[in-house]
């Protein structure tokens, strides 16, 4: 479906709310940031609309509403754009909608770009496009190419996406896959929307699943395996667990990220273990990541938090703002103060500190980083870290806005094959990997099923719809449309036709008047203002169901309009057009990793 509407309209929507020291506040008063000149259809629409407003307000102490609502209708019958301008003035100018509906559209100016205005039900105003203003659209395209839908809202301020950040333990699996899809999704659309992003995995490194990582590597190297005596009671039972004990043994070196390391055969070196275990886990993270074309700019290691010392001066600094307190030998947070429900204990009563502790002091030093911006992509399971992390940044006084960082939490996936669940994997032997779908349905069919659906709805991941090479896969109808507009330029120089080139085809522009070319122009003159919306509402699986709903009018556009024909006017315009769709077909699928085929 389109992007769904601002409450607050098009014209004029702040473009988010400022915290402290004009830091970034999440939550902007209006959904539609989006400035009018964003999307050229109410370019055509919103300055007339404000001239008829003065001249209908003019006399009166009614002032000026600083935005107008201005909407595409749902149903072409009702035209293209429609506005509740005359309902929101007339309790205030003390008069029945429909007569001031009558007065705004009576002091209308005139314009090219409208055909008509109509006025329905209690006093909506229905703005009938001319060709004209559509014919327009298809000029920025062409002209834009790959900026066409790019703003620069972010100011080229600086913004983090941290995702993935799986613990170093085995495989990435799909809720992985999920989290990379939708993450590195998130850090496009924001650098899309004029942030200077920087993406970031986040490495557990230390703690109980890495020792229990090691301890399963060491029986491996003794010949310990699984359902056997002397197995740990928590190990990991993969074959990728036997897959690292062979190359510990054979003493293989491991370059992983910012480290080398190399196995020391030794198999009672429990500590030499661990590190070249997590290298080589590390590693092989890293690679499926590559294979799914996400890439980091920095990797970061919990263990670090504690060799620099930023957990304990993180613990110092809330003790010194006054919100802790010691009761029953442990140290608490009063994260009630900031809107927890409850205290949290932060140095438990026989030590060592709780999982929330150094969350926070990395996010102080992401905050230090200068990230204006900063959003969490993260499983569902991390809803309850999310107040008192929020809780602990706050309590800390040095600035942070309260809705800092942002969170954008994702469900996992099931896996369908046949009708039925795909549960187990061999090489991680209890999931399904993220490698296994790459392997089963290829990179640009995985990327867009994990992104297509809102993040924190449950999403069936159906392998054979995924592979079928039919109008039903969104995917593939998708690459198709662009791989199609390729195709006929391929036969443009076949049947030995003038080469099409932008100037003569936007010359020939006011051949463009059949509704399903229409149609598809009003498509693709959404596409701003959607990754404007995608963009502030961290939402791209709007962009997914955008391009579906695009190509959907491509297609009736390519079956009704034969674009070589004999007419040199309307054969150049109608490339145009296709040449314009395939643009911001290739532009939306780039937000969300996915490749743009000029053959199928």
């Amino acid at each position: 479906p389109p992007p769904r509407p601002s409450p607050a309209g098009g014209e004029g929507a702040k473009q988010g709310e400022r915290g402290p020291k004009g830091q970034y506040n999440a939550r902007p008063k209006s959904r539609n940031f989006a400035d009018a000149r964003a999307v050229e259809m109410k370019q055509q629409i919103l300055p007339l609309l404000r001239q008829a407003l003065a001249t209908v307000l003019a006399g009166s102490a009614v002032p000026a509403p600083e935005t107008i609502s201005l909407e595409p209708t749902k149903d072409s019958k009702h035209g293209d754009f429609a506005t509740n301008l005359a309902l929101t003035l007339a309790k205030p100018l003390g008069q029945p909608p429909r007569k001031v509906a009558e007065a705004l559209v009576q002091a209308l100016p005139p314009a090219p770009a409208i055909a008509k205005v109509e006025i329905a039900g209690p006093g909506f105003i229905n703005f009938f496009l001319a060709p004209a203003a559509f014919q327009a659209v298809v000029a920025e395209i062409l002209d834009a190419g790959a900026a066409y839908g790019r703003n620069n809202a972010g100011g080229g301020r600086k913004a983090m996406v941290e995702f993935v950040s799986a613990n170093p333990t085995g495989p990435l699996h799909v809720g992985h896959g999920r989290g990379a899809a939708v993450g590195d999704s998130l850090a496009r659309l924001l650098a899309a929307a004029g942030w200077d992003v920087s993406r970031e995995f986040y490495y557990n490194d230390a703690g109980v699943q890495i020792a229990n990582l090691a301890l399963s590597v060491q029986a491996r190297i003794k010949g310990i395996e699984p359902e056997t005596p002397g197995w740990p009671e928590n190990g990991y039972r993969g074959d990728y667990i036997k897959d690292v004990a062979q190359a510990y043994l054979a003493g293989e070196s491991v370059k992983a990220d910012d480290q080398d390391v190399t196995g020391a055969k030794d198999a009672d070196d429990l500590d030499a273990i661990r590190r070249f275990a997590v290298a080589y886990l590390r590693r092989e993270q890293d690679l499926d990541l590559k294979a799914f074309a996400v890439n980091f700019d920095v990797y970061y290691l919990e263990s670090s938090l504690y060799t620099e010392g930023k957990v304990e001066q993180t613990v110092e600094a809330l003790v010194k703002s006054g919100h802790t307190f010691e009761q029953d030998g442990a140290l608490w947070l009063r994260s009630t103060d900031f809107g927890d429900d409850k205290d949290r204990v932060m140095r438990k009563s026989e030590g060592g500190y709780t999982y929330f502790v150094p969350d926070v002091a990395y996010h102080v030093t992401k905050w230090q980083r200068g990230f204006v911006r900063m959003v969490n992509e993260q499983g569902a399971d991390h809803h309850g870290t999310i107040a008192r992390v929020r809780a602990g940044l706050q309590a800390l006084e040095v600035g942070i806005p309260k809705g800092w960082p942002e969170y954008v939490l994702h469900q996992m996936a099931t896996v369908m094959r046949g009708g039925e669940e795909v549960k187990i994997s061999k090489r991680a032997g209890s999931y399904v990997t993220l490698r296994d779908l790459i392997d089963e349905v290829g990179r640009d069919a995985t990327r867009y099923f994990l992104v297509a659906r809102k993040s924190d709805s449950q999403l069936v991941f159906d392998i054979d719809l995924a592979r079928a090479q039919t109008n039903d896969n969104p995917v593939y109808y998708i690459q198709y449309a662009h791989a199609r507009v390729a195709a006929v330029l391929r036969q443009l120089a076949e049947r030995g036709l003038p080469v099409w080139d932008a100037a003569t085809g936007k010359a020939a522009l006011a051949q463009l008047t059949d509704p399903a070319e229409l149609a598809l122009v009003a498509q693709m003159a959404k596409y701003p203002e959607l990754v404007a919306n995608a963009a502030e509402l961290l939402e791209p699986h709007l962009v997914a169901q955008y391009l579906r709903e695009l190509a959907a009018a491509f297609h009736g556009f390519y079956n009704t309009q034969p674009m070589l024909v004999d007419d040199a006017g309307v054969r150049n315009a109608r490339l145009a057009l296709a040449l314009a769709a395939q643009q911001v077909i290739r532009n939306g699928l780039d937000l969300i990793g996915v490749s743009a085929p000029e053959k199928m």
